[in-house]
């Protein structure tokens, strides 16, 4: 039995459920971030992180710092791009960029992608590893080896928010440059820091900028040695870490890589497919428009015709349980979202997955038989 007070049980793609560990370490008494005990629990934090991304490059460089997923973009953004360079969606600091679109429940295709980078010299691609608004899987070792043969000075970004901690990553065999994710998905500890991974050669082309970084916040310069000093177990300042946060980090990746983590892959795989054979006995069909292209970390799941997520989602509060409306603008009304991962995919002991699927099952029913 979980020691947290009764709620309804949070099963959207994130923030998500926490274990009664994290949930504690979030109520550790106040210290001093500059203090040799919170020092330490830093330091060893980030070393985690390595282990979590699977680096073993000692120039690979992680950070952790206060803020959402989304900050890891200004990270990138400020530190690794300059004016005249690289992307669009970077616009404000300086890029144009190229952006490859596919349908709904799809995603851009190698050889569009091994076109667009022959055409001219492109600085980065960056790609969403689960997109959280269709549930879409990119694969990342096809694309790695693809920029790896056809521009090898590009540099590969990663956004893994909804799949670090769920999705096979591995951040030094997938030749990956820059990841970044957030402490909320599927790492199961709450939202409010930004994690970052970043590759010896992105620090390089950092350290070759000819201008300085376009934040004072985002800024490489002043994130450096702030990480550097801590992983080091030395105190050092530029801005306050969210101390609790920083501890229920670190009882999160201790949880985390207390086992393989092609074992905790699995079982994200696992109950993904348990998820999306039940939900295809139910009649329901899923965004993805191909089972390669799904997420194991989260389903986005149509409704039948002509119901919408704010019929249905009131009746699953009702049962105790939270799933997510549609979020891609075209097509919000027609789904909703379903995510399991962390510990509700890791302890099936919990039931947190059937209890969501019989809470869908009866809650369509009722819907189906007002309507009669």
């Amino acid at each position: 039995m979980s020691a947290q007070p009764p709620h309804p049980t949070l099963l959207i793609p994130g923030p998500i459920e926490i274990s009664d560990e994290v949930s504690q370490s979030m109520s550790h008494y106040a210290q001093s971030h500059v203090g040799q005990p919170f020092v330490n629990v830093f330091g060893e934090t980030l070393t985690m992180l390595r282990d979590l991304f699977q680096t073993k490059n000692p120039n690979s460089q992680p950070f952790l710092i206060a803020g959402s997923g989304t900050l890891g973009w200004d990270l990138t953004a400020a530190n690794l791009v300059e004016p005249d360079s690289f992307a669009e969606c970077f616009s404000i600091y300086g890029a144009k960029p190229k952006q490859l679109k596919a349908p709904i429940g799809d995603r851009p295709q190698l050889p569009e992608i091994e076109a667009a980078l022959k055409e001219k010299k492109y600085k980065a691609i960056t790609v969403t590893h689960v997109d959280t608004s269709t549930g879409v899987l990119s694969q990342i070792q096809a694309l790695s080896d693809l920029i790896q043969k056809v521009s090898p000075e590009t540099l590969l970004v990663v956004d893994g928010v909804c799949s670090v901690g769920g999705e096979e990553l591995h951040f030094d065999n997938m030749a990956i440059d820059v990841a970044l994710t957030a402490s909320q998905k599927a790492i199961g500890c709450p939202p409010g820091l930004s994690i970052m991974m970043v590759s010896e050669k992105a620090m390089d082309v950092f350290k070759s900028r000819k201008s300085p970084p376009g934040s004072y916040y985002a800024s490489f310069k002043n994130w450096l040695p702030i990480m550097q000093n801590y992983e080091a177990k030395k105190p050092s300042y530029f801005a306050t870490p969210p101390t609790q946060l920083v501890q229920a980090l670190n009882t999160a990746l201790k949880q985390l890589l207390s086992q393989p983590l092609e074992k905790r892959f699995a079982q994200h795989h696992k109950i993904s497919k348990y998820v999306k054979d039940e939900l295809t006995k139910m009649g329901l069909k899923q965004l993805p428009t191909d089972p390669n292209n799904a997420a194991n970390t989260m389903t986005a799941i149509y409704l039948p015709e002509g119901l919408t997520p704010p019929e249905i989602l009131p009746k699953l509060m009702a049962q105790g349980v939270v799933f997510a409306g549609g979020l891609h603008k075209e097509i919000a009304a027609k789904y909703i979202r379903f995510g399991h991962m962390g510990v509700s995919s890791m302890d099936e002991a919990r039931g947190d997955i059937d209890k969501a699927l019989n809470a869908l099952k009866q809650g369509l029913a009722e819907v189906e038989k007002a309507k009669k």
